[in-house]
């Protein structure tokens, strides 16, 4: 089929297209008219996506990707059209008992039944850029949906907040529990160490063991020094047998002022030996002198080598001592290291429990700050409901328009199964493709005569 058999077969049933057309466009009129009118109601919201928690400081939860849409989620969903019933009080409203009673024969819930019949007439949609969400609700009377559509905000408000404490309220049962667990175990750690303290008589950190550790330094320094004055002392033992040649003999000034007065006067003898002989009164004097000399240097000479000799056993019975000390003082120290070892565990556990204790209880006070006074949200009514001066549905400007478009349609396709029915020739195409001889030629349609010129006939001829 040509486009020109298309526009003649159109034009031949143009009465049928105006019938359809003008058919179709009444019924709708008449059923948008019929049809009850319905008012929606729009709240906006604001969910700030930036905003932090002042609890949990750290990067918002809202931030990652796809929040807004799991939100959008959280308004249609059940759990907040229930609470929408319960704000607006529709499950004390008995007439809509009674139709969920004839609905459902009193099957489940009428909370259930009432959130699925308002999440039909909502419509919940974010703003392009934005985080601006538009929560409309559709119903017969502008009030009625001005007032769920507000509902729906508050309880989706609600639900938010919720779902934030619930998680919060969890954790802090959890952590109580774990606190009273910590806390009897922190109470045994000190107790098993506050035992050991008194039985061992010893402090944790009273420094007991750095004062005997020092006190054993000592000891060693001490037994260090007494060796080698011991050994120093039996060095100069040796040196007994040749008195004149010890240090202390050489260094002792009585006994070199001695030794001086023996030399004067063995020299005054020796000269007066030579004038007056051996038995005059003077020689025998200074004889006699000089013997009393020597015998004093002697007398001095041995009790220097007398205190050598007191000196290194002196010497040998400090080290004796000392090393007798340093022993006792060993195994103390010993001793105390195994007490204080035991102690450092002992002390260990007790810290370990306090720091999980006071780990579990901030986490705990976090919690239940959050549960407990946390009733902050990122969501704001930018814009509440109003009740609709005019209907959403049905619009009868758009209904015509479509009701247009249809019925032409509708009436061209009825005119085309109308000609297929009927076919008929309407030009020269058709003739050739119904008959099969080709068209010779085409007498024109006269024209038709003009207004006010009548055509006289002839008479036939006869």
């Amino acid at each position: 089929m040509t486009f020109q058999q298309l526009l003649l077969i159109l034009r031949a049933r143009r009465w049928v297209i105006f019938g359809v057309l003008a058919g179709i466009v009444v019924l709708v009129l008449a059923v948008s008219l019929i049809l009850p009118k319905k008012y929606t109601a729009t709240t906006a919201l604001v969910i700030d996506m930036k905003a932090t928690d002042p609890v949990n400081v750290g990067a918002p939860a809202q931030m990652s990707s796809g929040y807004l849409a799991t939100q959008i989620d959280i308004i249609s969903s059940e759990r907040v059209a229930q609470r929408v019933v319960t704000l607006t009080g529709l499950d004390r409203v008995a007439v809509l008992q009674t139709d969920w009673r004839e609905a459902t024969n009193g099957v489940g819930s009428f909370q259930s039944w009432m959130a699925t019949l308002l999440q039909k007439q909502l419509d919940v949609r974010p703003s392009r850029e934005s985080s601006v969400v538009n929560v409309s609700y559709t119903g017969p009377d502008p009030e009625f949906a001005a007032a769920i559509a507000n509902a729906f905000a508050r309880a989706y408000i609600d639900t938010n907040l919720e779902l934030k404490l619930e998680p919060a309220r969890q954790y802090a049962l959890f952590f109580d529990e774990q606190t009273k667990d910590l806390r009897d175990k922190l109470r045994v750690a000190q107790g098993k160490l506050s035992e050991y303290e008194q039985e061992s008589g010893i402090l944790s950190g009273d420094g007991r063991f750095d004062i005997e550790n020092q006190r054993l330094a000592e000891l060693n320094s001490q037994l260090t020094q007494a060796t080698g004055q011991r050994a120093e002392s039996g060095a100069r033992q040796t040196e007994v047998d040749s008195l004149d040649s010890m240090p202390e003999v050489m260094a002792n000034g009585l006994i070199s002022g001695l030794t001086a007065d023996l030399v004067r006067h063995e020299g005054e003898r020796s000269q007066l030996l030579g004038k007056l002989g051996e038995n005059h009164p003077q020689v025998l004097q200074l004889s006699e002198q000089i013997t009393k000399l020597r015998q004093r240097l002697d007398a001095e000479k041995r009790r220097v080598a007398s205190s050598v000799t007191t000196t290194g056993r002196i010497s040998s019975a400090r080290v004796s001592e000392i090393s007798a000390d340093l022993e006792r003082q060993k195994k103390r120290v010993l001793e105390l290291k195994g007490h204080y070892d035991k102690l450092s565990v002992l002390q260990r556990d007790v810290e370990s429990a306090q720091k999980a204790y006071e780990f579990v209880v901030q986490n705990l006070m976090q919690q239940r700050l959050i549960s407990d006074q946390n009733q902050q949200t990122n969501i704001t009514i930018l814009a509440p409901a109003e009740p609709p001066l005019k209907h959403s549905s049905p619009r009868l400007l758009l209904n015509m328009i479509i009701a247009v478009f249809l019925g032409t349609l509708f009436g061209i396709g009825t005119a085309l199964v109308l000609e297929l029915l009927d076919q008929r020739v309407r030009g020269s195409e058709d003739l050739v493709q119904f008959v099969g001889i080709p068209v010779l030629g085409i007498i024109p349609v006269p024209a038709p005569p003009r207004s006010g010129i009548r055509i006289r006939r002839r008479p036939a001829l006869a």
